[in-house]
């Protein structure tokens, strides 16, 4: 929204996950963004943001996480499915884990919401701030550049996170299981076999994944929500329309970015031997290519449904929360000399 109003900005540059400021055309007083907020607060407001939206979007992420670990490297047809589409497996996770197993891993996934959000956000505002985002491509550019910051800060987290959203009765098991009794003991197993280094382990599926996914949405929300508000579905600056073009834009989104997502989650969460390399892949490259040659290329399209759903609600959901959060920063009285 554009600030101190009600209604919304020709293009909120949204990223996966997290908005970004509107564009503006210069910066404000002492190098914030026009409207007021410099970038340390909107470092704040992103991350907090995220986290508002991913408890409400976690469930969508567990059955991601399930679906794209089922019949790992094995042909299909071969292997048992205990997870069939969204629905159903949102299902058989509550049947094994309770209603409560819907938001496994959610601590990690607030962390990581924080982290990445946070970081993406602040980088993107100072770009912003800097008149970056003004030079042609500048702001796809500028997005791609603050997820890839954010995916690598954020990833220790992403890594506990998958590896509790996975974990499950050994009936309806997917992946492997690292059986972690909490966050706290995640992060510190791993560091002590492991090391700093072993927080970092799959990094190089996240920073792609981030980038992509950024990258595609900011080509598309903004001329998905314009030809859903053409078209007459909701009226312009609706929170409808917002919604509406962030599905529409997700389709986009959700085929471009989920075969890295795949990868991604593959890599976070594969066994390990005593000295932290994957038992099961080597590097982002390999697991790409072992997974379409040994699955097929609809094998890095697993949870593609999930990863969709996900995307316009999230977006929708983080603009509103950052946008409310804005503007009672913006309302408060500046300080006195």
């Amino acid at each position: 929204m554009a600030a101190g109003t009600g209604t919304l900005a020709p293009f909120p540059a949204a990223l996966p996950e997290f908005p970004c400021p509107p564009q503006s055309r210069a910066p404000g007083p002492q190098g914030s963004p026009a409207g007021g907020v410099p970038p340390a607060a909107d470092l704040v407001l992103g991350a907090a943001a995220g986290c508002m939206a991913c408890v409400l979007t976690n469930p969508l992420e567990v059955v991601k996480t399930r679906l794209q670990l089922q019949g790992e490297l094995r042909a299909p047809g071969t292997y048992p499915r205990p997870y069939r589409g969204v629905l159903r497996a949102a299902g058989a996770v509550c049947r094994a884990d309770g209603l409560r197993g819907l938001q496994k891993g959610l601590a990690a996934g607030l962390l990581y919401q924080g982290l990445m959000n946070g970081v993406r956000f602040y980088c993107y505002s100072c770009a912003l701030a800097a008149g970056w985002t003004g030079w042609p491509g500048g702001t796809v550019v500028a997005g791609a550049v603050a997820g890839a910051v954010g995916a690598f800060v954020g990833s220790p987290a992403y890594l506990v996170k998958t590896h509790l959203q996975a974990q499950t009765l050994a009936a309806v098991a997917v992946g492997h299981q690292h059986n972690h009794e909490s966050i706290s003991g995640a992060f510190e197993s791993i560091y002590r076999q492991h090391g700093v280094a072993g927080l970092w382990r799959g990094v190089t599926g996240a920073v792609p994944r981030v980038a992509v996914g950024s990258a595609a949405q900011l080509a598309t929300f903004a001329s998905a929500k314009d030809w859903v508000c053409e078209h007459q579905w909701f009226g312009e600056g609706s929170w409808a329309a917002v919604l509406a073009g962030g599905m529409v834009s997700g389709v986009a989104v959700a085929v471009t970015m989920t075969p890295f997502d795949v990868v991604s989650t593959r890599l976070y969460n594969q066994p390990v031997d005593a000295d932290g390399a994957g038992k099961l892949y080597r590097g982002f490259w390999d697991c790409f290519v072992q997974i379409s040659s040994k699955e097929g290329l609809l094998g890095l399209y697993k949870g593609i449904g999930a990863v969709y759903l996900r995307l316009g609600p999230h977006t929708v959901l983080s603009l509103f929360f950052w946008d409310e959060l804005r503007k009672m920063v913006q309302q408060q009285p500046p300080p006195g000399p």
